[in-house]
Formats: structure tokens, C-alpha cells, sequence
């Protein structure tokens, strides 16, 4: 009877130590700091993209929803700026993180190994930001981030799928951090007046570590996935073979809600540049267009590709062009500049190859930029 009595005593005060932990957890919110507790650039060198994948036990990476964890296993997090460096961060969707291209072959690893220099000889050094999904908004968000790191240039390639308001909010990396979200708002006037809300809003009992389990596993996960990764240099899976992007279409001039007749620009975040523009303050911002697949095939003449039929297009290019002289931008346009051999699964992932020459291009105009 005591030893039964004994045995409950144990339970109910591990219980109540679980509900008390539970409550402070929630209370003091630990998981922007935990986050950053990192091995990586460590014990583990930093990883050269961002964490993403869903496929974890192949590719020694995952997707994750901690910014503070995605930014703490990264390079940049362990890269003392020392002053021969010009740094330069790269934004962007799955096509500057690297679809189906090994690290190296990047835009941003192909620019780092050219080896560019400044006018006063600093070396420019590129970190790839990019992140697979298409949302100017997500990008932002990352922008804001990596202003802490003291990038000398922002460079920005993007395409017009990240454009729609009604998309803007539904990246699971946006919807999972409201509070970001809710910065850009209130410190860089940011509005998603149009955007479809796909916000994640945690209750209390979201933020106690019962609620915060996956999260917190994920990023303990995140970790011991290093080390696997550090030894292999796997971070993605390569599908052999892959199904090729489309290039030929049905008879479809539909884009997201967008009509032909009256193209509806204010259904489109072009303001979201602006926001780009002052989050990076002082700093120069380029912004790129960047190579889509222009296809030959049945009905070429109705859509570029998956994405794009032509009028929605070529309405955005003229919206850019006009914008950019207009508000002062640095913009670029490289929309035609890879031959639709040279992408792989997507209308805008690049081959090696691809890649390569939209390397070499950029290069020479950044050169040209940075010293006039």
C-alpha cells in the first residue's frame, strides 16, 4: 500500500513538473534562441543552401520552419567578413537554391569561383539564400534576416510566378512565422491586403513543448543529418531520370486569376520590390530576371511554358521594364538568355550548363556595375 502510495506521489509530482515546464516554455518562448544552437560551423563546417528537403534519410537534409536554425547551419553564419571581402547575398527560389545541380554548380558558387573583384579590390564573395518556393514575400523575409550578416550587395533573381498577391502568404516557411511576417508589415510597410492568409496563428498551447515537438525535433534532426551530409556532400536527392519540364501545351492562356483583356498589375506585388529597396537601406539591390524555359513545342505560340502563357508574360517584362526606369532600380533581364535545352525538371531550373552561362553573363554585368 505505501509503495503504491509512493508510486503515485512520483507520478503526480512528474506530472505537475511536465504541466510547469510545459507553461514556462510557452511563457519565455525559447525557440528563436534554440534555434540558433547550432553544430554547424562548429563541430560541422556551415552548409553552402539552405536546409530543404523530404527526404531526409537520402538527402541528409530537411525542410524545417526555425529561420534563426536555417540561417545557424548556413556558411554565412560562420564567415568572419574579414576587410578583402565584398559580400554579396543571393536571393531567390528553387532555381538559385539548386534543383538537381550539385553545390558547386549554383549561380551563386558558379559567380564565387570566378573570383570577382571590386574597383578598391575586395574580393566578392556569394552566399546562395535561395529558398524552393516562389513567394516575393519569403524572400523578404529572408532579407531581412541576412541584413545582420553586413552583405555589401543584395542580388535578387526572381520570375514573375512569385508575383501574385494570393501566394504571397501560402509558402509553409511564411505561414509558420507570423511574427516575421507581422515585422515586415509594421517596420518596412509591407501590405498583403489581397493575399490569400495562409498564416499559421498558435494558440498557448501551441508554444508549450508538447506544441512545439516537431519543430523542436526537426532541428535536433537538422543536426545529426550534418554529419552524414559533412562526409557525403549529399543535400538533395538526384532522380535518375527525372520528368523533364514541359514543353509542350494544351490550348491554354490561363495564369492564376489574370485575365488577357484588362491585366489586372495590382493582383501582382510589384510594391514588394520597393519593400526589398528598403530593407536594404543604403545597400545596392539588383534586380534580376532570370532565365525561363522558352518552348518550341505544340501551342509555343500561345505559352512560353508551365507557368506562362505569353501575354501574361510579356505583360510583366513591360510592367519591369517600366517600373524599373521609373522608380531607379537596378534590374536586368535575362528571361531568354538559356537555350530550353538547358533546363531540366522546371521551367526555370537550370542545367550545369545553364547555370554556367547565366553565370558568366550576370558576371559581366556585375562587373560592369560595380565598377563603372
Amino acid at each position: 500500500m505505501a509503495d503504491g502510495k509512493f508510486i503515485r506521489n512520483v507520478i503526480l509530482k512528474a506530472l505537475g513538473l511536465f504541466i510547469v515546464l510545459n507553461l514556462f516554455f510557452a511563457w519565455l518562448s525559447p525557440m528563436p534562441a534554440l534555434g540558433k544552437v547550432s553544430l554547424y560551423n562548429t563541430v560541422l563546417p556551415g552548409r553552402e543552401r539552405f536546409p530543404f528537403g523530404e527526404e531526409p534519410q537520402k538527402a541528409y537534409n530537411l525542410s524545417l520552419y526555425s529561420v534563426e536554425a536555417m540561417f545557424a547551419s548556413h556558411e554565412l553564419n560562420g564567415a568572419q567578413k574579414g576587410e578583402d571581402e565584398f559580400r554579396v547575398i543571393v536571393l531567390g527560389d528553387s532555381s538559385v537554391w539548386g534543383t538537381l545541380l550539385e553545390p558547386q554548380q549554383t549561380l551563386s558558387a558558379q559567380l564565387d569561383a570566378m573570383s570577382l573583384t571590386t574597383d578598391d579590390g575586395r574580393t566578392m564573395r556569394f552566399y546562395n539564400l535561395g529558398y524552393p518556393t516562389m513567394s516575393l514575400a519569403k524572400d523578404l523575409m529572408l532579407l531581412d534576416e541576412a541584413m545582420r550578416y553586413d552583405p555589401d550587395l543584395i542580388l535578387w533573381p526572381l520570375t514573375l510566378e512569385s508575383f501574385p498577391l494570393d501566394k504571397q502568404l501560402q509558402s509553409p516557411l511564411i505561414a509558420n512565422n507570423p511574427d516575421r511576417v507581422q515585422n515586415l508589415q509594421d517596420v518596412y510597410q509591407v501590405s498583403f491586403e489581397g493575399a490569400d492568409n495562409g498564416l499559421y496563428s498558435p494558440s498557448f498551447f501551441d508554444k508549450t513543448i508538447i506544441g512545439q515537438r516537431r519543430n523542436l525535433a526537426d532541428i535536433i534532426r537538422l543536426q545529426f543529418y550534418g554529419f552524414m551530409w559533412a562526409s557525403t556532400g549529399i543535400d538533395q536527392v538526384y532522380p535518375d531520370p527525372y520528368p523533364p519540364a514541359k514543353r509542350d501545351f494544351e490550348v491554354d492562356e490561363s495564369f492564376h486569376d489574370l485575365k488577357p483583356q484588362g491585366f489586372d498589375i495590382a493582383a501582382l506585388a510589384f510594391d514588394f520590390i520597393d519593400a526589398g529597396s528598403r530593407i536594404a537601406g543604403e545597400l545596392p539591390l539588383i534586380i534580376v530576371n532570370e532565365p525561363i524555359l522558352v518552348s518550341t513545342g505544340t501551342n509555343s505560340d500561345i505559352r512560353y511554358n508551365f507557368f506562362y502563357p505569353r501575354w501574361a508574360y510579356d505583360a510583366y517584362r513591360e510592367q519591369m521594364i517600366e517600373l524599373s526606369a521609373n522608380a531607379d532600380w537596378h534590374y536586368l533581364d535575362y528571361w531568354d538568355l538559356v537555350s530550353q535545352g538547358e533546363f531540366t525538371n522546371s521551367a526555370v531550373h537550370l542545367s550545369p550548363q545553364g547555370s554556367q552561362e547565366f553565370a558568366r553573363v550576370l558576371a559581366e554585368d556585375l562587373v560592369g556595375m560595380i565598377q563603372p
